[in-house]
């Protein structure tokens, strides 16, 4: 099972969301659906409705991007920590 970081910004949206958190999935989007079902909203917050990873969000397997941002079929090895982080912009 994945380890979940999140950026403290998506708190703002899901105050529930717990930095560590352990989610079971093969894949990101496997890690992506389980979050959605615990957090409702947050699936389409960081996908789009094709699937495909937003463009405002990054995701990283450990210190490695994904590779597959269209289908997020990365794969996920247990105690694998995922970073879900957001871009912020602004002025």
């Amino acid at each position: 099972m994945a380890q979940v970081r999140f950026t403290s910004h998506l708190k703002r949206f899901f105050p529930g969301l717990n930095n560590g958190e352990v989610v079971a999935g093969r894949t990101v989007a496997e890690v992506v659906t389980t979050l959605d079902t615990r957090y409702p909203g947050l699936g389409s917050y960081l996908v789009d409705e094709r699937g495909a990873l937003r463009k405002h969000v990054n995701i990283f397997i450990g210190d490695t991007l994904v590779n597959d941002p269209e289908h997020l079929q990365d794969p996920v090895a247990a105690d694998t920590p995922i970073y879900i982080m957001q871009a912020l912009s602004g002025g």
